[in-house]
């Protein structure tokens, strides 16, 4: 474990939780952000019991304000910040033709422009250190789909974002890659499930087992097996990678 210090937004739940967990290994502070002050709560412990320390934020990231708040608190604890990973951002999966202009901004302010601010926030900070920016995206930026418009145009402009960070990060010497994870089972997608599967007249297992085989994957990633690929970005290992949206989706795209 090296003196460094991360900060993770999305840490109560799934990948977010999952990565805060794994780079307890690696770092000796994390900062945890999320809304939901209970699970933070959860992740907190996890966390210490691997020997970290933690900052627990709750904020919203939609909030113009919470990025330099988050930043201001982080340098107060830990005196500086060696990696952001910009996790939190779930955006619903509406129709085109149905999701609202609310729906719309909501996705925005919270996945794109949070992520965004808190960057430039922490970018003094993480130009000091040479530090890291990982900022999530998702398959569905490069195969958006009519049923879920919001997630690929959101995630297609988080993968744009992060190349342009990239370019300035060369300069300044911060490195930024975007990673786009396929169908991961978290608890969201599982409650997802479960509500879509009796709208098809389907049990909860039989929907889970559908959705790998239309995706043409053998099965769902797990949480964890993201967090890897998040920690070996921010590893020093990995510092000569920037600028490169990484993919691990089990296979769904078929692409080259």
């Amino acid at each position: 474990m090296s003196d460094r210090v991360a900060i993770i937004t999305g840490a109560s739940q799934g990948i977010g939780q999952a990565t805060a967990i794994r780079l307890a290994k690696d770092f000796s502070a994390l900062v945890l952000v999320a809304r939901n002050k209970a699970n933070l709560a959860e992740t907190a412990k996890a966390v210490e019991a691997a020997g970290a320390k933690t900052l627990v934020i709750d904020a919203d990231l939609a909030e113009p304000a919470a990025a330099q708040g988050i930043v201001d608190k982080a340098l107060a604890a830990f005196g500086r910040i060696d990696a952001l990973l910009n996790i939190a951002g779930a955006v619903p999966q509406i129709d085109v033709f149905e999701m609202t202009d609310r729906q719309w901004d909501d996705g925005m302010a919270l996945k794109l422009h949070g992520a965004r601010r808190l960057t430039i926030a922490a970018w003094p900070a993480l130009k000091e250190t040479k530090g890291s920016v990982v900022l999530m995206s998702g398959n569905s930026a490069v195969f958006p789909k009519a049923a879920y418009a919001a997630v690929g145009t959101i995630n297609a402009a988080i993968s744009a974002l992060a190349k342009a960070f990239s370019d300035r990060g060369i300069e300044d010497g911060v490195q930024v890659n975007s990673v786009l994870p396929g169908p991961v089972m978290t608890g969201r997608r599982r409650s997802y499930l479960e509500h879509w599967a009796p709208l098809h007249n389907m049990t909860a297992e039989e929907a889970t087992a559908r959705f790998p085989k239309e995706a043409g994957i053998a099965r769902y990633g797990e949480p964890e097996e993201i967090a890897e690929l998040m920690a070996f970005l921010v590893s020093p290992a990995a510092h000569w990678m920037t600028g490169t949206t990484l993919r691990m989706d089990g296979g769904e795209v078929k692409s080259v």
